[in-house]
């Protein structure tokens, strides 16, 4: 293995590898789905159980009452996931009960600072684009695709951009389609 890591270092070093040798270097976790650790999904049931462990034999620590709420899967167990919330709340959830479908919530960080802190929705991925929602820290929303600055978000009758870096519910620089 010693030498498996010197030949990818070597490598790197050298720039031969692309993408998929750093993230071999870099040790990219994986859970037993094959999917990658951590990342973000969503509620998919109005109430769902957070427990201690990874069983309907562990107790229940807390009670989703939301559909669509973003979390973060950081551990896998069988058909089991450790989930965080926004709130940094952990604990164990089925499988059966999380969705792919990304959300959002805007600047949960910055909930009960004023009645006027918003997050901006622009109708373009720019800050000098017109605001045409503005939002408040806590709102659930729909993210479409993010560029690494930008997420597309709908948010009830208002489709438009928000910046990545006042929600949670995307990595800082994550891409995706």
């Amino acid at each position: 293995m010693r030498s498996v890591v010197s030949i990818v270092c070597i490598a790197l070093s050298l720039g031969l590898l692309g993408a998929a040798g750093e993230a071999m270097a870099q040790g990219a976790a994986k859970g037993a789905s094959g999917l990658p650790l951590p990342r973000f999904v969503s509620l998919k049931s109005k109430r769902v159980n957070m427990r201690i462990g990874p069983s309907t034999d562990y107790a229940v620590s807390w009670m989703y009452m939301k559909s669509g709420m973003p979390v973060e899967i950081i551990q896998e167990y069988e058909n089991w996931r450790r989930i965080r919330d926004a709130d940094g709340t952990e604990g164990w959830v089925n499988q059966a009960l999380l969705s792919g479908e990304r959300t959002a919530v805007a600047a949960p960080w910055m909930r009960g600072k004023g009645k006027e802190v918003y997050v901006n929705m622009r109708r373009e991925a720019q800050s000098g684009a017109s605001v045409i929602a503005r939002l408040e820290p806590g709102v659930v929303f729909r993210i479409g695709e993010c560029n690494g600055d930008w997420c597309r978000a709908e948010a009830g009758q208002a489709s438009g951009w928000v910046s990545q870096g006042e929600i949670w519910g995307a990595y800082p620089g994550e891409a995706f389609k």
